[in-house]
């Protein structure tokens, strides 16, 4: 169908366009933000109708980086996070993305650009059934046959990303599907469909509660934002109730409020772990209490708790997944806690004063300043952020056990100020950096990350100086993959094999880049050094020499491998 030719749809005449075309209009329909992206000829009619598009384009280094990105953007606005990459290698790339939304109910869309379809099934050039690949770790794989359908996919590709529990949703664009022209309306944007706890189940909640003697609350998961997040807040305040945030959920409560009770993830402290297993109710909202929080399993019997469960969650396949509730609420956090302020207070409670207690050994937790060996005391670097940096700094991470000194002794007051990922993915903290200080320019941002988790997306520090995203990365360097080492000696003490990694001068990296860059030896040294980085405007990176032997706040290497 040529271009100038026109379908007449009642009194409104629609243009044809090209399939690449039809879905720019479709995600600048349905409110896309930001498009993150490794550009590939598979998609250039993709890239082509993105030149006249209102949506900004962040062009990463790897495909890795760039579906990081969309993730975190995806856990920032609650909108599906969006990533372009080519076929056949970008995808698998782009795969590490994919697990990270899908084990932490992120909504994401993936698209990828594809072979023609009359190549299909021969083994062309990068071909890969996307189906087959995506399948286990997405919430709905499906490759665009047609374009007069690519409309109707995009609105059904938000509303699977969005809904019950949100996670990633991948989309196969074949390449000359994307040239084809049709003539395709766009309905109107999404909505994410909301799901409400009834009256009944709201009742029986408070029956329960009246009826406990040492309930506690654990919250977790996604589909949160900063109104539900105070309305819990005021209704744990009404029950006393101690409150618990999951594991790298830590902002979903206030952690200097009266009634918080610590994070429930590695390395809980003690008493919050007895006390969630000494309790005869538990609330859990938002979360799944996986492997990481229940202490792989543990602090709740499977599948029959020994503690009553009232499991609040999005997603009506995960209530009874793992653990057999009392009640079983389908309903968003959001929505459930909007109906939370309907439960009257009640005059009086059996467990009066658990949550002061509570309170008080996680401050007492989280207060401690342990001393390590070496020059670098981690303890006083927390320290400073803790006094120098603003409530609304963005904090992200990745994996390894330097994001201990984080998720410990850092205290999230806001909402929005963590961004980490629940799957213990490697490499997250810059590009989901980039991604917070391009959406949150004013705001402070510090990526935690260790020597080797940096150089799983060190290139990403490109993407930020082309976007002008001034994060300041905070590169905790031991010289090793320091959480497999430690298990290493535990497990084979003295026998050091493939742990060790030789790595480069990263205050010189970010130099070379045209970014700020310098290295820090001492705490002492770190507070003016980070000033300096706030004040160049340009993304830094602040590399900071740890002692091998200072592997957890609380042990040494050696005294792991002494057992």
């Amino acid at each position: 169908m040529r271009r100038e030719q026109r379908k007449v749809m009642g009194e409104m005449a629609v243009a044809a366009k090209t399939g690449g075309a039809l879905l720019v209009e479709a995600l600048e329909r349905h409110g896309a933000e930001r498009i993150f992206c490794v550009p590939g000829e598979s998609y250039l009619a993709v890239l082509d109708a993105l030149h006249d598009a209102r949506i900004p384009v962040t062009v990463c280094r790897q495909e890795g980086g760039a579906a990081i990105m969309a993730e975190a953007w995806g856990k920032m606005t609650g909108k599906p996070g969006i990533c372009m990459v080519t076929r056949g290698p970008g995808a698998t790339n782009a795969s590490a993305g994919v697990h990270i939304a899908q084990q932490d109910s992120t909504p994401m869309i993936l698209f990828i650009g594809q072979i023609e379809r009359g190549m299909r099934g021969r083994d062309a050039f990068q071909e890969v059934d996307y189906v087959q690949m995506f399948g286990s770790i997405a919430k709905w794989v499906a490759e665009i046959e047609d374009a007069d359908r690519v409309p109707e996919m995009i609105q059904r590709a938000c509303h699977v990303a969005t809904s019950g529990r949100p996670g990633p949703v991948v989309l196969a664009l074949p390449e000359d599907m994307l040239v084809a022209e049709a003539v395709a309306p766009q309905p109107e944007p999404f909505q994410v469909v909301e799901s409400y706890p009834g009256p009944a189940q709201m009742a029986e909640l408070g029956e329960l509660l009246a009826g406990a003697r040492n309930p506690v609350a654990i919250l977790g998961g996604s589909r949160w934002d900063e109104e539900a997040r105070d309305s819990f807040m005021r209704f744990a305040e009404r029950y006393q109730l101690p409150v618990g945030c999951s594991f790298r959920r830590q902002m979903l409560f206030d952690n200097l409020h009266p009634n918080y009770a610590g994070d429930v993830g590695i390395g809980i402290n003690p008493a919050l772990k007895e006390r969630i297993e000494a309790a005869d109710l538990v609330l859990l909202v938002g979360g799944r209490l996986s492997e990481m929080p229940s202490q792989s399993y543990t602090m709740l019997d499977v599948p029959q708790p020994g503690q009553k469960l009232v499991h609040v969650h999005p997603g009506a396949e995960e209530l009874g997944r793992v653990y057999r509730p009392v009640l079983a609420i389908n309903a968003s956090p959001k929505a459930f806690a909007g109906m939370l302020d309907g439960l009257a207070a009640p005059q009086s409670v059996a467990w009066a004063g658990a949550a002061e207690e509570a309170h008080k050994a996680y401050l007492a937790w989280s207060g401690a300043r342990p001393r390590v060996p070496g020059r670098l005391q981690m303890a006083d670097v927390m320290a400073w952020i803790e006094d120098n940096l603003p409530d609304d700094a963005i904090y992200t991470n990745g994996a390894g056990n330097y994001a201990t000194w984080l998720h410990r002794f850092h205290r999230f007051r806001r909402y929005m100020t963590q961004l980490a990922p629940t799957s213990g993915s490697m490499g997250y903290g810059l590009p989901a950096a980039v991604a917070a200080k391009l959406r949150f320019p004013e705001r402070t941002v510090v990526a935690f990350a260790g020597d080797g988790c940096m150089q799983m997306t060190m290139q990403e520090f490109g993407t930020a100086m082309q976007d002008g995203a001034a994060v300041i990365v905070l590169v905790v360097d031991n010289g090793m993959y320091g959480t497999i080492r430690m298990h290493q000696e535990r497990t084979y003490p003295g026998r050091v094999s493939a742990t060790t990694i030789v790595n480069p001068d990263f205050a010189a990296l970010a130099r070379a880049y045209g970014g700020h860059g310098e290295t820090v030896e001492t705490a002492e040294e770190f507070g003016d050094a980070f000033r300096r980085a706030e004040a160049s405007g340009k993304p830094a990176i602040l590399h900071l020499k740890l002692d091998p032997e200072a592997i957890t706040p609380a042990r040494s290497l050696s005294q792991i491998r002494a057992g």
